[in-house]
């Protein structure tokens, strides 16, 4: 891990490439300590939509809007993005940095628990050719199963935050009792990432972490 630690120390090194307005979402999103995606994993982002190029993207977990917004820049004029968010305060401020920012209204945000919404977006026969997943950890093993319906063939999920900062890694006993239960969800997450017949999945470090899903 020290080495992770190291390469990703230099990433944050780099010369920013980012539009300014990002830049700034992004120093006010450290500033308050909302968690947003760390330098590894927009290089990912990126990579990944230029070869992909969707043009249905799902996210879940918009927070203030900061990796919508980054996706935003790197999709075609056609392409739309799908967020949810749960926490009022955060969509609200993310409300306000679409309107800003999002000048085709290419990005639509839906308010609500990510469960009730994916079970919605489901049951209307939604289909995403790319999903960005960096809602609670605790909550991915649940949302696991509408996340692959809603995934088309060929199309590409993408998650976050799968190292826990290097907890998951640990023994679940020398984890703190608090944080047992999304210790264990995110193995079992990890397990059927690994383990579903239907996907094809690569664990990287990049970031916190992160897993690229092909559905077959």
């Amino acid at each position: 891990m020290v080495e992770h630690e190291r390469f990703e120390s230099f990433l944050e090194s780099l010369p920013e490439s980012l539009p300014k307005h990002l830049v700034d979402l992004e120093i006010e999103n450290i500033k308050e300590g909302i968690p947003i995606i760390r330098k590894g994993g927009e290089r990912l982002i990126r990579f990944m939509l230029e070869l992909k190029k969707p043009v249905n993207i799902l996210e879940v977990g918009t927070a203030t809007g900061f990796s919508a917004l980054l996706m935003l820049e790197y999709i075609g004029k056609e392409a739309k993005i799908t967020t949810i968010e749960r926490m009022e305060e955060r969509a609200a401020k993310a409300e306000e940095n679409f309107k800003k920012y999002d000048k085709r209204g290419q990005i639509t945000l839906i308010k609500g628990d990510a469960l009730d919404v994916l079970s919605e977006l489901t049951a209307n026969g939604n289909e995403y050719d790319f999903i960005f997943m960096d809602a609670a950890k605790g909550q991915y093993i649940n949302f696991f199963e509408n996340i692959k319906k809603l995934l088309s063939n060929g199309g590409i999920l993408v998650t976050d935050n799968m190292l826990q900062e290097g907890r998951l890694l640990d023994s679940r006993y020398t984890v703190v009792r608090r944080e047992r239960t999304i210790h264990q969800r995110m193995r079992e997450y990890v397990n059927v990432l690994a383990t579903d017949k239907e996907l094809e999945t690569m664990f990287l470090e990049t970031g916190d972490g992160m897993a690229v899903s092909v559905k077959k």
